[in-house]
């Protein structure tokens, strides 16, 4: 396979200086490849170093309640990896003495670790011959080769190859990050730099001028616009927040008061407030992208009459809300809401 060399050598002159590249604690990468699916790198840095000074190895997160987790991964989004994380964590305690497996049968049996976060860690941290595939990959190899494909043929076809061509003997995690390195910064989507590529000379794709074309691009459903209002109400120094439901999107996550508006299908949030308020001036805007939603949410001043609360809401000190386990959505509306100051005077 030509290019191999020129391959390493680029990526051991040009990879980017990530803090998980760092190191070969497979604690530390395990929780960098959960934080970096569906993911910004950029993004996920601060996150990364966050988190593991909360937890700094995998007996620490094992011990840890689930409302930290959440609490340290909030903003993160997809929450369920937050939960897999720590039920995994639990696993390796039990099941391996705290000692991350080596074996990767093992690795895949663990809550939410699959067959490319199992390549990812045994690969990078113990030089081990595992393979993996993520997007970048499967792109790069499409375009080495010029399979023309659709996507899912594209992925168990890509995953065929790296299994052939992951060095046996050592070099396993150099050669898979160099994959991943190149997808990600020169074998791109959109406007690849083919003149930058250190393996130009010797893709397919390129030399059929068909890299434009290859991968397929996977078939993406329409958006669906989301109108939502959220609540800030306050009262002696504490904001009213609730509890999202035990079942279902983002469960048992706390935000503002927040009701769905429109449409009344797919219903991302409830349709009715649990209490009645008497609304104030809006506050602003916020948007945010959960999956193929694009929801649109206006943050509003509330009033609350002498009503006791329900089991889901709860009042909590100003200071304190945005250290719990908040949605994405709630995070960001009540960031507005603090930047702006005391809320509504409340009784």
């Amino acid at each position: 396979m030509g290019g191999r060399a020129r391959l390493l050598a680029w990526y051991a002159r040009e990879r980017r200086d990530l803090p998980w590249r760092r190191t070969r604690d497979p604690f530390a990468i395990w929780i960098s490849e959960a934080m970096l699916q569906q993911t910004r790198v950029e993004a996920v840095i601060g996150y990364w170093e966050r988190f593991l000074a909360r937890f700094p190895d995998v007996r620490t997160l094992a011990q840890a309640s689930e409302p930290d987790v959440l609490s340290a991964w909030s903003g993160l989004g997809y929450y369920r990896r937050a939960r897999a994380l720590r039920a995994a964590a639990q696993a390796i305690v039990e099941r391996h003495g705290g000692e991350f497996p080596r074996d990767a049968e093992l690795v895949r049996e663990l809550p939410g670790i699959g067959p490319y976060t199992a390549g990812a860690v045994l690969s990078i941290a113990f030089d081990l011959p595992e393979p993996l595939v993520d997007g970048n990959v499967a792109r790069v190899f499409a375009r080495w080769f010029a399979h023309e494909a659709d996507a899912a043929a594209t992925q168990k076809w890509a995953w065929e190859r790296a299994r052939e061509l992951v060095p046996r003997r050592s070099g396993a995690g150099l050669w898979n990050q160099a994959l991943m390195e190149l997808g990600a910064t020169v074998c791109t989507p959109q406007r690849p730099r083919c003149e930058a590529c250190p393996v130009a000379r010797s893709c397919a794709a390129l030399a059929q001028g068909a890299v434009a074309r290859i991968p397929r691009p996977r078939v993406r459903p329409e958006p669906i616009a989301v109108e939502l209002v959220a609540w800030v109400v306050e009262r002696r120094g504490a904001i009213l927040m609730e509890q999202r439901a035990a079942e279902g999107r983002m469960a048992g996550l706390w935000q503002l008061p927040t009701v769905q508006v429109a449409p009344l299908r797919p219903e991302l949030f409830p349709a009715r407030l649990l209490v009645e308020l008497e609304p104030g001036p809006e506050l602003g805007v916020e948007r945010h992208a959960i999956t193929r939603h694009r929801i649109r949410m206006v943050v509003r001043r509330g009033e609350l009459g002498r009503a006791s609360l329900p089991e889901r809401l709860r009042w909590v000190p100003r200071e304190e809300t945005l250290r719990m386990p908040l949605t994405g959505m709630a995070r960001k509306s009540l960031a507005r809401a603090l930047r702006i100051g005391k809320c509504a005077p409340g009784g």
